[in-house]
């Protein structure tokens, strides 16, 4: 993974962490945070053997099927945005962890590569979708987001280390 430096850095930081608290209020008015109540019906769980990066649009939901695809795929970055406990508990193989909670959020998204394509995860889909938002306000164009979370994911029988 390639990380950029620009000078627009500075700037983007200060919007960056400007979203994250936004979001964050609106996360914890609307009940969001640890106790996050898992996401219904998540969109279908088989893989089709037609999907693929090059099918799917370029950024938004994507079903556990679709995701097992994307996460196979050497070219895109997994990165699981829940807590270190969470992750110790059952992760995606291979997943970078960025801890949404922590102080270093926002500054650990403004370093990976805007040209970089991810598929972003969290418990049920709630801090993946916010982190999501973020990185599309940041420049990238290829950012994937696990419908329903690792809930969705365990829910469809797709492994996760432990």
């Amino acid at each position: 993974m390639r990380h950029t430096t620009t000078s627009r850095q500075p700037m983007v930081r200060t919007a960056v962490v400007a979203a994250t608290v936004c979001l964050g209020m609106l996360s914890s008015a609307c009940g969001g945070g640890p106790s996050e109540e898992p996401v219904a019906d998540a969109a279908d769980a088989e893989p089709s053997s037609t999907i693929g990066v090059a099918e799917t649009p370029a950024f938004g939901l994507v079903s556990p099927g679709e995701a097992v695809l994307l996460a196979a795929d050497p070219e895109v970055t997994v990165v699981d945005v829940r807590t270190p406990e969470e992750f110790a508990d059952g992760h995606l193989d291979g997943a970078l962890l960025i801890d949404f909670y922590a102080d270093t959020f926002a500054d650990r998204l403004a370093e990976l590569d805007v040209d970089g394509t991810y598929l972003l995860y969290c418990r049920s889909g709630n801090r993946s979708g916010q982190a999501t938002a973020i990185m599309t306000e940041l420049g990238h164009e290829r950012v994937y987001d696990l419908e329903g979370g690792v809930i969705a994911w365990d829910g469809q029988g797709q492994p996760l280390v432990r």
